[in-house]
């Protein structure tokens, strides 16, 4: 065996300590289309022909067929439009264009994504204009379900349709950014009038022909759904594969240019439909989360009083009031997805059907079907708990009263994408991109289950980022998803960190909730100062929790953050906690031994925290995680100027700042108490007062002091109590 000190360090490096996709750019995708065999001389045929039954569909026959046929109609209006008056300050390279169109793909979640001339023999009709190029999207089917499982026969007939809305909804985006761009872009689904789908999916080499003429991929069989936009855009054009392409079995279970190995995609498979793709069962599950929680404390807040909000309503000053309006949508590729986030909103609640469908009684399946539901659609993780009464905002934006009105929250987590993440600084043009592609996958999926529950018989409502009546941090913490972190407002979770996005259905089907989780996170909190010692504005604490508006907490100060976030003049939002935080990591078979030994001590030898936690966070900035990697920006830095693409002035390009002061002397947090929130029908400004929110400081109890006035019998504190109480 070759000693230790004889092994190259780049060496060990691959081998411990970095994930195998660490040198992969984003933009060659998940599988190795790169390593597959090609033959350039089928562009001289035609690779289809249209009286061949070259790709075999599901009849969309079932409830849940007609539900994302439904939600796919929501996306039609965005399939064309014009393009942007002046053209983007784009490279002239063909390569850095095609690098970050198909980056934008895979970032969207296509599988695979081939570019094509588009020939007078892909035209069904003759069609004008007729764009000379096609950007082709295949998107894979969902997970699998097994037969016992009532979720399996929910899905049978509706997969096909299932995996052409995710396309259609990735074809959409992807052709805004397009237009935004200032060319033209048009989107093709199956059925479509004007094109072949198959013919550019041949030509484009992301499918072969089978011997039975059926279209086929080397990866993926049949199991995929197809879509294009038709561009003159200009990129570089890929090559038919050839028809005995290929990669070995070994190569493939290995992992081919650390494209994701056989064997995860098996490991993955292997596991119960109802279950993460983490092992979330192995975590230790315990009656009430590892933060104290008063219950009978907690103030309902309402809408109004979120930051955001009080941004729009000029809460934040001239500044913000302005820049709130476009600070999320800053980027070309996020002006993309803003059309089909805003069109899912009005479909989040519906009319219920008068019967009930006899097969859902019973929570215990029911419970595993809504979970292989929400896998199958695309969740990364998944949870239920009970909705209290505190986590239901108190009025609406418009200030109209919210009355609690289901039993259980469905909590969904969607994977912020951890390779772009890795090349991006937190914040910088693709922060708030990040952000947007969480909330529209999620609105999809909820939205998608919310509907099909109802037409079963029982009231459902997605509950999303641009509309939801419940507060979702309480239920990722009680869906038993999550620690809450020292970031604060924020869970973080065993196998993903802080890196995600949340959606939460509510319904009254009946379910079997779960547990919260204790993964020892507060004392990793508590021993570790990353997230705060690099957050651009010293919006997180470097003390110790407290006890705010009844929840013990690490508080942040909310109007700095969202502040920084609104105002950023060197990029789009903000994520830089989530990006430097040490758990931020891949935790799979294709991830570093290093992280893969943490995560599983962390949660089964829990004994060794005191030894593990100042060791980890050292070796954390010692190996530079939370550092740039810039194979992995596939992105162009530009920026949305009064309806126009420019280049940005500036862009935020840090690493890490070992060396800073984390003292929290310079910046003590402000704390905006349910006291001091505007009334739920606040029509004017409510301007905040940053100094005085510091002074408040003197209001907040310890946890010990609120643990002993409650022992005592005392009351809450009066700063707990709302204006509208």
């Amino acid at each position: 065996m070759m000693a230790y000190s004889r092994i190259p360090h780049q060496a060990l490096n691959k081998m411990l300590l970095r994930e195998r996709s660490s040198k992969r750019p984003v933009q060659l995708g998940p599988w190795p289309l790169e390593a597959l065999k090609r033959d350039p001389s089928l562009l001289r045929g035609t690779l289809y022909s249209p009286a061949e039954d070259s790709h075999t569909t599901n009849d969309p026959d079932s409830t849940l067929a007609d539900v994302a046929s439904l939600y796919g109609s929501y996306y039609l209006p965005f399939i064309e439009g014009p393009a942007a008056d002046e053209k983007a300050p784009v490279p002239d390279e063909l390569e850095k264009r095609t690098a970050e169109i198909k980056g934008a793909a895979y970032y969207l979640d296509a599988a695979q994504v081939g570019v094509c001339e588009i020939t007078d023999a892909c035209w069904r009709i003759d069609h004008s204009p007729k764009h000379p190029l096609a950007v082709v999207l295949m998107v894979e089917f969902g997970r699998d379900i097994e037969a016992e499982n009532p979720a399996s026969e929910w899905i049978c007939g509706a997969e096909h349709e299932i995996a052409k809305l995710r396309a259609l909804e990735i074809a959409c985006c992807l052709a805004g950014h397009i237009r935004t761009l200032g060319y033209n872009a048009r989107v093709h689904t199956d059925g479509d009038p004007l094109v072949y789908l198959e013919q550019l999916a041949l030509r484009a080499g992301i499918a072969q022909r089978a011997n039975s003429g059926a279209l086929s991929n080397p990866f993926l069989g049949k199991r995929f759904a197809l879509a294009a936009i038709s561009t003159d855009y200009k990129l570089t054009l890929d090559t038919p594969l050839a028809r005995d392409a290929k990669v070995s079995g070994l190569k493939h279970w290995l992992g081919v240019n650390g494209a994701m190995s056989g064997r995860e995609r098996n490991r993955h498979a292997g596991r119960a439909s109802h279950l993460s793709r983490y092992p979330m069962e192995q975590v230790r599950r315990v009656e009430s989360p590892t933060t104290l929680i008063l219950d009978d404390e907690i103030p309902r807040v309402p809408k109004r009083a979120e930051f955001f909000t009080r941004a729009r309503s000029g809460d934040l000053g001239k500044k913000a009031f302005r820049e709130v309006q476009r600070f999320a949508y800053k980027h070309p590729l996020t002006m993309g997805m803003m059309g089909p986030l805003r069109a899912l909103v009005p479909h989040q609640d519906g009319k219920t059907a008068t019967d009930q469908d006899p097969s859902l009684q019973d929570p215990t399946a029911n419970t595993k079907a809504i979970k292989s539901l929400a896998y199958h659609l695309g969740a990364d993780l998944a949870g239920i708990c009970e909705v209290p009464d505190y986590a239901w905002y108190s009025h609406t934006i418009d200030g109209q009263a919210i009355t609690p009105y289901h039993k259980y929250a469905v909590v969904m987590l969607i994977d912020q994408g951890y390779d772009t993440m890795e090349g991006a600084s937190g914040d910088d043009w693709i922060s708030g991109c990040q952000s947007m592609r969480g909330y529209l996958r999620g609105a999809e999926m909820a939205g998608v289950m919310a509907e099909f529950l109802r037409r079963k018989g029982y009231s459902a409502r997605a509950q999303t980022n641009a509309d939801s009546h419940v507060l979702h941090i309480p239920l990722v913490l009680l869906a038993g998803l999550g620690e809450l972190s020292r970031i604060g407002e924020l869970v973080l979770n065993p196998f993903v960190g802080p890196r995600f996005k949340s959606v939460v259905l509510t319904t009254d089907l009946p379910l079997i909730i779960d547990k919260p989780i204790d993964f020892g996170l507060q004392y990793f909190c508590s021993n570790c100062l990353k997230c705060a010692r690099e957050c651009p504005v010293s919006a997180i604490p470097f003390g110790d929790k407290v006890m705010f508006n009844g929840y013990e907490i690490w508080k942040p100060d909310v109007e700095r953050c969202t502040s920084y976030r609104v105002n950023n003049s060197r990029g789009s939002a903000c994520g830089r906690c989530m990006k430097t935080c040490p758990l931020n990591k891949v935790v799979s078979a294709d991830g570093s031994m290093l992280h893969r030994i943490g995560t599983w001590l962390g949660i089964n030898a829990r004994w060794l925290k005191p030894l593990m936690v100042p060791i980890a966070v050292k070796l954390d900035d010692t190996l530079g995680f939370g550092k740039r990697n810039p194979i992995k920006r596939w992105w162009l830095d530009l920026e949305m100027v009064d309806g126009k693409v420019r280049k940005p002035r500036a862009t935020n390009e840090r690493d890490l700042d070992p060396d800073a002061d984390v003292s929290g002397q310079k910046s003590p947090i402000g704390y905006y108490n349910a006291a001091d929130m505007p009334a739920p029908d606040a029509a004017q400004a409510v301007p905040v007062n940053h100094k005085q929110a510091v002074e408040r400081a003197t209001l907040i109890e310890t946890v010990e002091q609120a643990r002993q006035r409650r022992a005592a019998g005392g009351p809450r504190p009066d700063h707990y109590i709302a204006r509208h109480t």
